[in-house]
């Protein structure tokens, strides 16, 4: 693949999404308070939290960091997949999701030798097969025209 063809806004843009539904599926509201207790830890009072400025680019730098290495592994997929096959939304969104199914049975493993059990897996792997189902989707919206 030629580098100056690839659509730097499009790795851009399904990485903040990436982010975006990672941070909405673990916040206060949605799975992170199931899954910590699936972790078996109990939840800290807001002021016992470590809210420095070095703890939070760890979070989101690392988060940022692995989405974009996930957007450019479907990006070289989706793209490869165009030149075989018209793509469309629905393609790339099969193309992430299928992405997401091997890193959930890569993980299944380790989720189970940590103990973790099965419901600390759906949770993390559920994130992972959202997000990369709409980072396909978005990729080849890219790559279609």
């Amino acid at each position: 693949m030629n580098p100056i063809s690839i659509n730097w806004l499009a790795l851009l843009v399904s990485a903040i999404v990436i982010v975006v539904i990672n941070s909405v599926w673990f916040g206060p509201k949605t799975f992170y308070p199931i899954w910590w207790k699936a972790l078996g830890k109990e939840m800290g009072k807001p002021e016992d939290r470590d809210t420095s400025a070095k703890t939070a680019i760890r979070l989101f730098g690392g988060t940022f960091a692995g989405a974009i290495a996930q957007a450019i592994v479907l990006y070289i997929m989706v793209s490869g997949a165009s030149a075989q096959f018209e793509m469309s939304l629905v393609f790339g969104a099969v193309i992430g999701f299928a992405l997401g199914v091997v890193a959930a049975a890569t993980s299944l493993g380790h989720r189970l030798f940590a103990m973790q059990g099965f419901k600390v897996w759906i949770i993390e792997v559920g994130a992972d097969l959202v997000a990369l189902t709409v980072a396909g989707a978005i990729i080849a919206a890219f790559v279609a025209h």
